[in-house]
């Protein structure tokens, strides 16, 4: 009996190592690439963790953690919807804070040579003639910078009824690649990840909200130590902040 109940507390334990360590990531589709290198880093050095990322617009990952997805920690690649969650309880005010930043530009297919002046006075429109693809307008963060931008130009009016929204920046390029759109309104970052489009130009900074990614903890985050480590590890470390700028990122000063 007492050999029983020791191999059950042998087992017991060897099962909670095994399981204590996982990290629930819920990140945008623009940090797809940065930060699976960095979990990959991060997870060699610590071999006992595992991060489990889940990718998307950060509207739609905001929204099923706030459905009851279990998440560890939420980056976003906007400021609006980290305040959802906040404002939803489920991330402290104090714990979020913006480590990235972004540019945004219009792309095409390599094969075109499509005008681009960020001038009201520039006609756009005319400068095209297909569909120009970016995020949901009202939802994923990349189609909320866009259409900023796109007012701003007074560009907007005349491109309706040609505008597609994808639920996520990653969808937008993918349109742009495969040619079903001439043009494409993302990220500098996921530019720069394609063989197959161009970056035709880049919107004014001052015609948009900052582009700013904030990183927390969520409340369930907060009693997981490996989350937290790794938390830490995003923000702070070294070797984070090389991949973060391999992929074009602006780190915070």
């Amino acid at each position: 009996m007492k050999n029983f109940l020791f191999l059950s507390v042998c087992f017991a334990s060897i099962f909670f190592a095994t399981h204590a360590g996982t990290v629930k990531l819920y990140a945008a589709a623009s940090l797809s690439d940065a930060m699976t290198d960095i979990a990959h880093i991060y997870q060699a050095k610590h071999p006992q963790t595992k991060i489990v990322p889940v990718f998307g617009a950060s509207s739609a990952l905001a929204k099923q953690v706030q459905a009851g997805a279990s998440s560890d920690v939420f980056f976003s690649a906007d400021q609006d919807w980290m305040n959802y969650l906040i404002k939803k309880q489920i991330i402290h005010q104090n714990r979020a804070k913006s480590v990235l930043f972004n540019q945004l530009v219009a792309i095409s297919p390599k094969n075109l040579n499509i005008a681009f002046k960020p001038q009201p006075n520039f006609k756009f429109a005319q400068a095209f003639k297909g569909h120009l693809c970016t995020g949901q307008m009202e939802s994923v963060p990349a189609g909320k910078y866009a259409k900023q931008s796109l007012i701003q130009l007074n560009w907007l009016d005349h491109l309706k009824g040609r505008i597609v929204g994808t639920d996520d920046v990653r969808s937008a390029l993918a349109f742009v690649e495969r040619g079903e759109c001439e043009v494409g309104i993302v990220y500098k970052t996921d530019a720069l990840i394609s063989q197959k489009v161009k970056i035709i130009g880049t919107f004014p900074a001052n015609s948009h909200s900052r582009i700013a990614y904030p990183l927390a903890l969520t409340k369930q985050g907060e009693k997981n130590k490996e989350a937290a480590q790794f938390e830490q590890f995003v923000e702070k470390s070294a070797q984070a902040k090389v991949v973060f700028k391999k992929y074009g990122f602006s780190l915070k000063s």
